[in-house]
């Protein structure tokens, strides 16, 4: 059976490329050798925020008395309902997937699939292989959970991602290894539950692809919570010979064993390029990443390649945009290039953390002469009344032209606001339109403005 685009991979590149060239009359198949829906989905973005939400309502079930709600009698997490209703939301979320691309009639392929040279791809479903044709080929294969030599995962003692997201009782505690997105979140879950948690970072900072004045708030608000952080530091070994994980961790200090009953491990991810036919095609690979140009073609015509297994942040909102991109170019529309600059990163942690473009820092050594305004939540009304004073945005500006070139937010719902600045960014604006554009009082989102506006001297508020 020829197609005119087949897609290998269901996640959020790879689903959304296959709805979208639909849309566009393209003839679509898209191979998936799991769930619909891919990692993300299943077993990533959608099941952790689940999780997060139980985590958020233990907390606010802990501190009702602080907003006047008495609650009689004992609370306590029960991890085995929170996972069973973090499951149910993916299995919901992945049945959504399946209608979409039925309704937008993309032929779904169960199996493994390779490409093969001649713009052919080969599909494995339990031992029978069947071969199909394509005009266009996109590979989508996303990632999974990096392994360091010195920390194999047993999937018992030694977790990656997916064990953290079903176990089936409660540790006493736990090492976390790695503070990026991934780690904090399930750093700060676990916490939240009553579990001993010891957060390790080998860099200076936790989430160190922020705002260093953002991840020292973030860890002030960890170790407030009980978290014990550990920043310059680095796992050496792990002994699992006994009923507990003995940890050996290398600080500045000199080295300090760590007991505790579950190591996870959050270093980072593997792309998915092994034994999917790249070297039989000769596509290139750099650095396990596939090379391709702007509209993501590899150096193979007619190959593609989107999302975590090429250059560019491993975010699935980035994968879903290089899909549409894709396939629009495929189309012969007139598309132009993803602004990678322009890219808004997330951690669903409490407080949250938001940020897009570059820290004033970043700024200066790029050469710009900066404004920079910075807005606390503790003058906001909004988060007063909601109990959520920790955090603040900040804003950079650039003060020759006014060109607004990044913002870093850390406090509550800042995942929610971080978009009015992307579409800012997107459109230009300048810091004066941003402040003379009524926010609504009382939100969380008008210290947005509040922070423009002390960039500019004008700040009502503080």
């Amino acid at each position: 059976m020829k197609y005119d685009i087949i897609i290998i991979g269901s996640g959020p590149g790879g689903y959304v490329a296959a709805i979208r060239a639909s849309q566009l009359g393209k003839k679509v198949a898209i191979v998936e050798k799991a769930e619909l829906g891919g990692i993300c989905l299943n077993w990533g973005c959608i099941p952790t925020k689940s999780l997060l939400k139980s985590a958020q309502v233990l907390n606010y079930a802990k501190h009702a008395a602080d907003y006047g709600v008495k609650i009689d009698g004992d609370i306590n997490p029960d991890l085995a309902e929170m996972v069973k209703r973090s499951r149910g939301v993916a299995d919901g979320m992945s049945k959504g997937v399946q209608f979409l691309l039925k309704k937008n009639k993309v032929d779904v392929i169960a199996g493994y699939g390779k490409v093969l040279p001649g713009k052919k791809v080969e599909v494995d479903n339990s031992g029978k292989k069947d071969i199909y044709e394509a005009n266009s080929i996109i590979l989508a294969t996303g990632a999974r959970s990096r392994e360091l030599p010195n920390l194999p995962q047993d999937g018992k003692k030694i977790i990656g991602y997916r064990e953290a997201l079903v176990l089936e009782k409660m540790p006493k505690s736990m090492v976390v290894v790695g503070s990026g997105a991934i780690g904090s979140e399930f750093a700060y879950f676990f916490n939240t539950l009553g579990v001993e948690v010891t957060l390790v970072e080998f860099l200076p900072t936790i989430i160190p692809l922020e705002d260093p004045e953002v991840s020292k708030a973030l860890g002030r608000a960890f170790k407030k919570a009980k978290m014990k952080v550990m920043v310059n530091s680095s796992l050496e070994t792990v002994d699992t010979s006994g009923n507990t994980c003995k940890v050996n961790i290398k600080t500045k200090k000199g080295n300090v064993e760590v007991e505790a009953d579950i190591v996870l491990s959050a270093v980072g991810i593997a792309t998915n390029v092994e034994g999917i036919g790249l070297e039989e095609v000769g596509i290139n690979v750099e650095k396990g990443k596939v090379l391709v140009n702007d509209f993501y073609e590899t150096n193979v015509p007619g190959y593609y390649a989107i999302g975590d297994i090429v250059h560019g942040p491993a975010l699935a909102h980035v994968a879903s945009h290089e899909g549409i991109t894709c396939v629009e170019k495929i189309s012969g529309m007139d598309v132009e290039p993803i602004d990678y600059g322009n890219i808004p990163a997330c951690t669903y942690t409490s407080p949250e953390v938001a940020s897009v473009g570059m820290t004033d820092a970043q700024a200066k050594e790029a050469g710009f002469d900066v404004k920079v305004g910075k807005f606390p939540f503790t003058a906001s009304g909004k988060a007063s009344a909601a109990g959520k004073k920790d955090g603040f945005i900040k804003v950079v500006f650039d003060a020759k032209y006014g060109e607004w070139l990044g913002c870093q937010m850390i406090g509550e719902n800042v995942t929610e606001m971080i978009a009015e600045v992307v579409v800012a960014r997107k459109l230009e604006t300048t810091g004066h339109e941003i402040i003379k554009s009524v926010h609504p009082h009382p939100t969380m989102s008008e210290a947005v403005m509040e922070a423009v506006a002390a960039a500019y001297d004008e700040v009502i508020h503080i």
